[in-house]
């Protein structure tokens, strides 16, 4: 039994945020301005087998920086859509693109240019530090402040409900 409030076995794929939800909203900044992100190492390994277990998995961000393309390609992402200034057209177009009804989506968002992705899927969800605004339209609200684990706690429970969470032996290995 899930402890999100939605049917989670009718999700078929999830679109993070990146600052805020994949890392922490404090993002520090490099000699050359350029921000440099920090990455939690348990939500790479839930990424990568969420991804190899059939889960659609996409990076929709406001943020332009390429290092971000290469982490989570690493990771076996391929929808990635960085420079997103206004995220709920990205996500139609993806949604379309994998023949994806709202319903069958989840995005997890941590800020004011999250709200209408949120609002457009069936299951929405937001960090434990997400802005108040944001926690309002929140179906789920994880126990993890963002870049602390927020995408291993929705992706663990999400593959437990449909069996993938150590299920066989591509779940101990990268």
């Amino acid at each position: 039994m899930s402890r999100i409030n939605y049917d989670i076995s009718r999700i078929r794929a999830v679109a993070f945020d990146v600052d805020g939800v994949l890392s922490p909203s404090t993002v520090p900044m490099a000699d050359n301005g350029e921000p440099q992100r920090m990455v939690n190492i348990k939500d790479g390994y839930a990424l990568q087998l969420a991804v190899r277990s059939g889960l659609h998995i996409a990076i929709i961000s406001g943020a332009r920086t390429e290092n971000i393309r290469e982490r989570y390609r690493m990771l076996g992402i391929e929808d990635i859509y960085l420079g997103a200034s206004h995220k709920l057209p990205v996500l139609k177009d993806w949604m379309a693109a994998k023949g994806l009804n709202p319903e069958e989506v989840a995005f997890v968002g941590d800020d004011i240019p999250d709200i209408p992705p949120m609002d457009f899927v069936g299951l929405a969800v937001a960090p434990r530090d997400a802005a108040a605004d944001v926690k309002a339209v929140a179906t789920y609200i994880t126990g993890a402040a963002g870049g602390m684990g927020v995408a291993r706690e929705l992706l663990e429970e999400l593959l437990k409900i449909n069996g993938h969470w150590l299920d066989d032996i591509k779940a101990f290995g990268w």
